[in-house]
C-alpha cells in the first residue's frame, strides 16, 4: 500500500458483510446495507487509539469513500469511529 492519510485520518478497507441470511436466503448486492466495519490500513500522524490492522466499527454515512487500486476504501476521522472489534 503507497497511501498516508494526513493528521487524524484513518485508512479503511471495507470488511466483507454476510452474503447469506441466517435462514439461508442469499441477499442481492443491490439489497445490502452499507458495511459498518473495516479494516485498518494506514493511520495519520496524530491518530493515537487505532492502529494499522485493528477491526472497526464506523457509522454508515461517515467518511469518504475513495476508489483506490480497483477497490472502495474509506477515509474517515478518527473521532469518527465507533470503537474497535477485538
Amino acid at each position: 500500500m503507497n497511501f498516508k492519510p494526513l493528521k487524524d485520518r484513518v485508512f479503511v478497507s471495507y470488511t466483507e458483510e454476510l452474503e447469506k441470511t441466517s435462514g439461508g436466503i442469499y441477499v442481492p448486492d443491490t439489497a445490502r446495507e452499507k458495511p459498518q466495519r473495516g479494516k485498518v490500513v494506514a493511520i495519520g500522524s496524530d491518530v493515537k487509539e487505532v492502529k494499522a490492522g485493528d477491526e472497526v466499527l464506523f457509522d454508515k454515512y461517515s467518511g469518504s469513500k475513495v476508489n483506490f487500486n480497483g477497490v472502495e476504501h474509506l477515509i474517515v476521522k478518527e473521532e469518527d469511529l465507533l470503537g474497535i472489534i477485538n
